[in-house]
C-alpha cells in the first residue's frame, strides 16, 4: 500500500517551484514526478510510484509534485525542472511537435510507457436538466484546471459540438475536479469535464451527495470531427453504469491514452530502471488505484504512445516481449 506521500506543493496552474529534474548532492539524488490534481488519478499513482523509486534505488529520494495536469507537466519537463511526469498522449504530441500552447517551444519528450486510457467525463445533475453537450449552452461550466489536458480536451469536445467557448457560456470556469464537484453542490457550477481514469474520486464524491442524482453526458458522437482536425489520438469507450453512485446507464464517451515521459536526454540506464520499477511494481500501484491493472503488455503500442520512444524504453519493452507495432 501506499504510504505518505512526499509531495513539494500544490499549484493550481501547474507551476512549481524550480526543481532541477535530477538533483545530485553527496551522493543522493533527487527525481520530482509531475502528477496533477488531488481529485485525479495521476496524483495518487505517482505518490506510489515516488515511493516505490525512493525504496529501489538507493539514495534516490522521489517526490511528487501537484500541478493542472499534462500541458503542466509537459512545460515543467520541457524546462528540465521535473525528471517524470504523467501526460495524456495528446498533449504530449502538441508538446513534441511544438503545436498550440506549445507553439514555438517544443518539448524534448520521450515516452517510456503507455499506461492506462484516460477518459473524458462530461459530469452534470439531474437537477439542471442537460442531457447533451449542447445543452450546455448559457449554462455555468467547468473546462478543467489551467494547465490540464483536461482543458484542451475539453475545448476540442465544445467546438466540434459547434458552441464557442467565449460567447456561448453563462460562466465558463477553470476549476479542479474537487472544485468543480464542491461548486456544483453549492448551486454555483452546472456541468464541468474532467479527463482522468476512472473511477475518480471527484465525481464519486458528486454521486455519492445526499439529494443528487449524478448525470453523465454522452458525447461520442464527436470523435470523428475531433479525430479528422486534431489526429488519431482519440478513441471511443464506454464508462460502464455503476461506475459510480448514481449512475444508472453507460456514458458513451471520448477517450484517450497516458505516457509515461522524460526528456530524452535521460541517461539510459536510468530510464529502464524506471521502467523496471513501475513494471514490476504494477500490483502495488493497482492497490492504490484500480487503473493501474490496465498497464499491460500488451498496451505498450508505439502509435498508442503518439510520441517516439526512449530509446532505452523501446529495448526494454522489446525485450519483454512487446510487439510494439
Amino acid at each position: 500500500m501506499m504510504g505518505k506521500i512526499p509531495r513539494r506543493g500544490m499549484f493550481a496552474a501547474g507551476l512549481v517551484l524550480a526543481a532541477p529534474r535530477v538533483l545530485r548532492a553527496q551522493g543522493s539524488q533527487q527525481l520530482a514526478i509531475a502528477t496533477g490534481t488531488t481529485g485525479g488519478v495521476y496524483y495518487p499513482l505517482g505518490g506510489a510510484l515516488a515511493n516505490l523509486i525512493s525504496r529501489q534505488i538507493p539514495g534516490m529520494s522521489a517526490t511528487v509534485e501537484v500541478t493542472g495536469g499534462s500541458v503542466g507537466n509537459l512545460q515543467l519537463l520541457g524546462a528540465g525542472r521535473v525528471g517524470l511526469i504523467f501526460s495524456q498522449v495528446d498533449a504530449a504530441v502538441d508538446a513534441v511537435r511544438g503545436n498550440d500552447r506549445f507553439r514555438g517551444r517544443p518539448v524534448p519528450a520521450r515516452a517510456i510507457a503507455v499506461i492506462y486510457t484516460n477518459r473524458m467525463q462530461a459530469v452534470t445533475v439531474a437537477s439542471t436538466g442537460i442531457k447533451s453537450i449542447p445543452d450546455l449552452r448559457g449554462k455555468r461550466i467547468s473546462t478543467g484546471a489551467p494547465g490540464s489536458a483536461t482543458e484542451v480536451m475539453a475545448l476540442r469536445l465544445l467546438e466540434a459540438a459547434g458552441l464557442d467557448p467565449a460567447k456561448d457560456f453563462r460562466a465558463r470556469e477553470r476549476l479542479s475536479p474537487a472544485e468543480s464537484t464542491n461548486a456544483v453542490k453549492d448551486g454555483k457550477l452546472d456541468a464541468y469535464m474532467f479527463v482522468s481514469g476512472v473511477p475518480t474520486s471527484a465525481i464519486t464524491d458528486l454521486g455519492a451527495s445526499p439529494g443528487v442524482q449524478l448525470q453523465m453526458i454522452d458525447h461520442d458522437q464527436y470523435t470523428a470531427k475531433i479525430v479528422e482536425k486534431y489526429g488519431p489520438v482519440y478513441f471511443n469507450e464506454v464508462i460502464p453504469a455503476g461506475t459510480y453512485p448514481g449512475q444508472t446507464t453507460d456514458n458513451k464517451q471520448m477517450s484517450v491514452a497516458n505516457v509515461l515521459a522524460v526528456r530524452e536526454d535521460m541517461p539510459a540506464e536510468m530510464v529502464t530502471r524506471l521502467i523496471r520499477i513501475a513494471w514490476e511494481g504494477r500490483e502495488d500501484l493497482a492497490r492504490t488505484h484500480a487503473e493501474a491493472r490496465n498497464f499491460k503488455l500488451e498496451g505498450q503500442k508505439t502509435a498508442a504512445a503518439g510520441i517516439p520512444w526512449h530509446p532505452a524504453a523501446e529495448a526494454f519493452w522489446r525485450e519483454t516481449g512487446a510487439n510494439l507495432g
